[in-house]
């Protein structure tokens, strides 16, 4: 299966370059074989991520539950010292992620910010709602102010909001970050942004297991 994604992932980027598209990618560890090997999944990331930079295509390491997200930050740490422009997903929901950001903010890692999807206990994670805005506010401030591109990955207009609010406050350009959704979600939010002049980008979920 790990082999299966690989080649899956070979033929998007093909398919990237032949049409001309402004589009990157985004590979989940655990698809690449994270619970079998590190060394296994960490090869495995490096044939995808070789082929994109030879088409000078971004590719975005994903989160996926806190029981591998030291797992990911280490992996994603050798890759992008081998690989400077490649970025990684880091979720407001974790307690942790201040300090995941923080570490990583120093290099001027490119991040994707999100809530985060996956139920987790309340020792690994905030429950409230509006704890987790506020965290996600403070996340992409801190990015945004060391230098960070960020994207900024909400379909909740109260996050657009707060992350318009602190692209004002700190005079940032539009070249500094972007908006990102998943397709089919608020369509007209996202007509919106991009109306006000803003960059966004549609994650389009791909392959037979996509879901």
């Amino acid at each position: 299966l790990c082999d299966e994604a690989v080649a899956d992932y070979h033929r998007v980027l093909e398919a990237i370059r032949e049409q001309g598209l402004d589009c990157n990618i985004s590979i989940k560890l655990t698809q690449l074989g994270l619970h079998i090997s590190p060394e296994l999944c960490y090869e495995n990331v490096r044939k995808i991520v070789d082929k994109a930079n030879a088409y000078s295509i971004f590719v975005r390491v994903d989160m996926e539950d806190s029981s591998v997200t030291s797992a990911t930050i280490a992996l994603f740490l050798r890759l992008h010292a081998e690989y400077p422009k490649t970025g990684i997903v880091l979720q407001a929901y974790l307690r942790r992620t201040l300090a995941d950001l923080k570490g990583l903010a120093a290099d001027k890692i490119n991040f994707r910010i999100c809530k985060g999807i996956y139920i987790e206990p309340r020792r690994q994670a905030y429950q409230d709602p509006g704890i987790v805005n506020d965290n996600f506010s403070l996340l992409l401030e801190t990015a945004l102010q060391a230098g960070s591109y960020v994207g900024i990955a909400t379909h909740d207009e109260k996050m657009v909001w707060q992350g318009l609010s602190i692209i004002h406050r700190l005079g940032l350009k539009p070249d500094q970050y972007e908006f990102q959704m998943l397709l089919g979600v608020d369509e007209e939010l996202r007509d919106i942004i991009v109306a006000a002049g803003h960059k966004l980008r549609v994650y389009v979920p791909f392959g037979r297991r996509w879901y």
